[in-house]
């Protein structure tokens, strides 16, 4: 009975999450699962892919000061703050509300199950990039080039993974994602500036805290901030009504380039 129960109320999930009447996108099962599944299994290999990271010895974190830091992101190099960094997760862990936060506009909680296909889409090409990216690409954080941290912290193997700034990544992702499914639903609503700008402000709050935290450069919270909100806008948009079915999104490991991209397609 427990089976029959659980298999009901996947097929309800399924047919609810796709169903295209009265809404602006268009989902496929065929054509997301595979990017979902795919993204999450990018993810889980860039996972590995930090673990297994190489922490730094003594002399090697003795021997950094922020003269090694190119000049863009250099004064910055050395800072150091837990108060910051703890700071940083009001915000980054709020955005994550975003889909509870749509849910409670009549027209979008008609298609719930559609825009948390989309959501868990959107999050899931914003984790695979930023940790296939992560876990390829040593650079320390800022802490590591000054003597206000620990020297045990400035060694450890997490403080070898600056670039880029995840937490900015997905905090933009999701808070990007809300301002778009908004405007699709509502296009004549008056509170998209407010919706949109609210959209802006969180991230770059949160890449403000990371940045004074000395968890990360500049640099990795500018293009966070940017691949973030990217993915939180494309991936809406892609699947509009109207606009090109063929068109695919999905993050891909290139063996010539020490990071993560997105890939896409036209069919």
């Amino acid at each position: 009975m427990k089976s029959i129960t659980t298999t009901l109320l996947a097929l309800i999930i399924t047919f609810s999450a796709f169903a295209q009447n009265d809404s602006p996108y268009k989902t496929s099962f065929k054509a997301d699962g595979p990017i979902i599944l795919g993204s999450l299994g990018l993810g889980y290999l860039g996972l590995n892919m930090i673990k297994n990271k190489d922490a730094l010895t003594v002399s090697e974190a003795m021997a950094k000061t922020p003269d090694d830091v190119n000049g863009f992101d250099r004064f910055s190099a050395g800072d150091f703050s837990e108060k910051a960094d703890k700071d940083s997760y009001i915000p980054f862990y709020a955005s994550f509300a975003a889909p509870v936060v749509m849910l409670l506009n009549k027209n979008e909680s008609k298609k719930a199950g559609q825009i948390m296909v989309l959501f868990t889409e959107s999050m899931a090409i914003t984790g695979a990039m930023f940790s296939l990216t992560a876990g390829s690409v040593q650079r320390s954080r800022p802490f590591v080039y000054g003597t206000e941290a620990p020297l045990d912290k400035r060694m450890d193997k997490d403080s070898q993974r600056a670039f880029y700034a995840g937490h900015t990544a997905a905090t933009a992702t999701a808070t990007f994602f809300l301002a778009k499914v908004f405007q699709d639903f509502n296009p004549d609503s008056k509170a998209k500036p407010y919706v949109w700008a609210a959209a802006a402000l969180v991230p770059a709050s949160v890449g403000y805290l990371r940045l004074r935290a000395g968890q990360h450069f500049l640099s990795d919270n500018l293009l966070g901030y940017a691949l973030g909100a990217g993915v939180g806008i494309l991936v809406p948009q892609l699947h509009k009504k109207g606009s090109n079915s063929n068109f695919s999104l999905s993050p891909s490991v290139n063996p010539d380039y020490k990071g993560a991209t997105l890939l896409y397609s036209i069919r």
